[in-house]
């Protein structure tokens, strides 16, 4: 009834206050129809409709600008700003983003997709309007799980000294994707804040700043504050850090929330506004599985089981098991993850060895140098993360790992192509920023038996060493040929014909099906399994070019630094007669769809390989 009177930005306001409770209804309805469709995020959406909805009955968009950080609780703001028709093309190729985009809407004022951002974007687009003359609101939302990255405590550093209005508002659900680790969430259980204190607080100020010396008066009584509030208050992090601290308050209370928000926009100064919200709420599978419901593939309302069952296992549950049989027979193998025990598929190694096992919350830089001290104190430590994620610890990988040859595993998970997130989550940038670094070690498996093989040979590899593998379903296809890894070779697994392709990873499977239909053709193809990107096998590469008219590379990886442009600066080297030709991404930022759809609209499936092949193959 009421959300189909939202067509476009600030229709909200047009919504009589009792209408609120049942908007807020018909939005979970909504998202709950829609994503069971489409998959999507949903527990973070369902926990933030309340508080997305009082947000846009505050600001005035899209002069007002809000930030949302990661972005996947930002459906709500979306619907609210005249998207909802659209919703059937969430996530879909050419369709709406499942994150905030700024080329989609001028509500959108920062595109998000990686975590504990918002507060140094949000304090930049504050300081721009300083600096503009302007005095539109700004605020950034954060989750409780963002705030155990340290970039977002750098950003308050910064903020709490801005002298410049600005809000930020703590979405505490005590999740991060799955449930929060660490000191931050035990802090903010802590905080119990009577809103009868900061209106004291204000109350004496205003009073004092009529009269004589009150200003003076004013920095005496900040001067001791700190050990009269902290007898009242449990936990002045965020006060003594420099901002102004209001709540907590109930996120599913709209009323309650436009209230404490227009006091944040009153008082003119950094402040920080902690609500409590409910990940899931109103869906009851969603609350009480929220870790499941965070991203989710289209399921089944009724029952919330996906409608599409998983015959064959992923690449992850390849990882899992082989890491639990390496915990049984190696003690000193340990697991790091950055937050996601559950979407690395480390949750049952945590079960089975939990004090082998951390989760450092979202710290990417942290869990790598922390790594770094396990390996260097004589431990096999295996560190699990996203390949988008990982690019977040360059630097460490670099200085605190490589430097030192330190015998860490890397664990990529979600390398390649991810599909439906997008461009913030595409694991297309891991070959090329590894292969930079200096004795570093990057393999990549063919199929699931080889991604265990080479588990196995990393966690006894006395160095630095990656392995990254696809989202999805394990390719089950070529069990019969199963060489056992040899530093720094490739696997031939066809020699024939006059074309031969040299693949890594993911690509292999490709490469076999583009023989296969070539061979319908009358071609003959060779194919030689990569298997290792750093170091590549420089023999196969000269064997190849002088064996084969047409030798292409194929990796699911930007062209810029990584496989392909690695052997071709080798291969110039030589003089030999093949021709040689790098079938890569090219130096873009992929858009969310299915994996099928972008690897054919970049030419990269069975199809764009033969066309690209029939163009170079000298034919006689």
């Amino acid at each position: 009834m009421y959300l189909e009177k939202i067509k476009k930005p600030n229709d909200i306001k047009k919504i009589p206050r009792e209408g609120l409770d049942i908007l807020a209804q018909e939005i979970r309805e909504f998202l709950i129809e829609h994503i069971s469709e489409t998959g999507g995020h949903l527990a973070a959406n369902l926990g933030a409709v309340e508080l997305t909805m009082a947000l846009h009955l505050v600001m005035d968009l899209p002069e007002d600008k809000v930030i949302f950080d990661v972005g996947h609780q930002s459906y709500t703001h979306k619907i609210l700003t005249g998207r909802k028709d659209e919703f059937d093309t969430l996530r879909k190729f050419h369709g709406l983003a499942g994150f905030p985009k700024t080329k989609e809407s001028p509500c959108d004022a920062f595109n998000t997709g990686h975590s504990s951002t918002s507060v140094s974007a949000g304090l930049g687009l504050a300081i721009a309007r300083k600096l503009q003359g302007k005095n539109n609101t700004v605020i950034s939302v954060i989750g409780d799980g963002a705030l155990t990255g340290g970039m977002a405590y750098e950003a308050i550093n910064n903020a709490a000294k801005s002298e410049t209005p600005f809000i930020i508002v703590l979405n505490d659900n005590k999740m991060s994707i799955s449930e929060n680790v660490g000191g931050v969430p035990s802090y903010l259980n802590q905080i119990r804040t009577a809103e009868s204190y900061q209106h004291l607080k204000e109350s004496i100020k205003n009073k004092l700043r009529t009269v004589p010396r009150g200003q003076s008066m004013i920095h005496g009584i900040q001067n001791v504050k700190s050990g009269f509030k902290s007898l009242m208050i449990p936990g002045m992090l965020f006060e003594n850090m420099g901002l102004t601290y209001l709540g907590p308050v109930n996120g599913h209370d709209i009323p309650a929330l436009v209230k404490v928000l227009k006091e944040a926009k009153r008082l003119k100064e950094p402040v920080l506004v902690h609500v409590l919200t409910q990940k899931g709420k109103g869906y009851t599978p969603a609350e009480r599985h929220p870790a499941r419901f965070h991203g989710t593939e289209p399921f089944d309302i009724q029952t919330g089981l996906p409608k599409k069952k998983r015959v064959t296992p992923n690449y992850t549950d390849i990882f899992s098991t082989v890491m639990c049989k390496l915990g049984a027979s190696n003690p000193n193998v340990l697991a790091i993850t950055a937050a996601m025990p559950d979407g690395t598929g480390l949750k049952r190694f945590h079960n089975m060895y939990p004090d082998r096992f951390f989760d450092v919350g979202i710290a990417e830089q942290h869990a790598v140098t922390f790594a770094a001290g396990l390996a260097a104190g004589g431990f096999r430590p295996v560190v699990a993360i996203y390949s988008s994620f990982l690019q977040r610890a360059y630097d460490q990988i670099l200085h605190d790992v490589c430097i030192q040859n330190l015998p860490v595993v890397f664990a990529i998970d979600r390398a390649g192509l991810v599909g439906s997130d997008g461009e913030t989550h595409q694991g297309i940038f891991d070959l090329s920023y590894l292969s930079s670094i200096p004795g570093m070690s990057v393999l990549a498996p063919k199929n699931k038996w080889e991604l265990a093989d080479m588990i196995r040979y990393a966690v006894e590899y006395n160095g630095p060493i990656a392995i990254r593998y696809p989202r999805g379903q394990a390719y089950e296809g070529l069990y019969e040929l199963r060489a056992p890894i040899e530093y720094g070779k490739a696997e031939w697994l066809f020699e024939e014909g006059d074309i031969c392709l040299i693949a890594a990873g993911s690509m292999v499977k490709i490469a076999i099906e583009v023989r296969e239909k070539l061979k319908e053709s009358g071609k003959q193809v060779g194919i030689c399994n990569a298997r290792f990107v750093k170091p590549f096998d420089k023999e196969a590469v000269e064997k190849a070019l002088k064996n084969y008219k047409l030798v292409l590379t194929l990796e699911e990886n930007v062209l810029s630094g990584g496989f392909g442009e690695n052997v071709r600066e080798y291969a110039d080297t030589l003089d030999l007669p093949g021709k040689l030709v790098n079938i890569a991404i090219p130096d873009c930022f992929v858009e969310h769809g299915k994996v099928d759809e972008l690897l054919h609209d970049l030419n990269m499936d069975e199809d764009g390989i033969i066309k690209t092949i029939s163009d170079e193959y000298p034919e006689e």
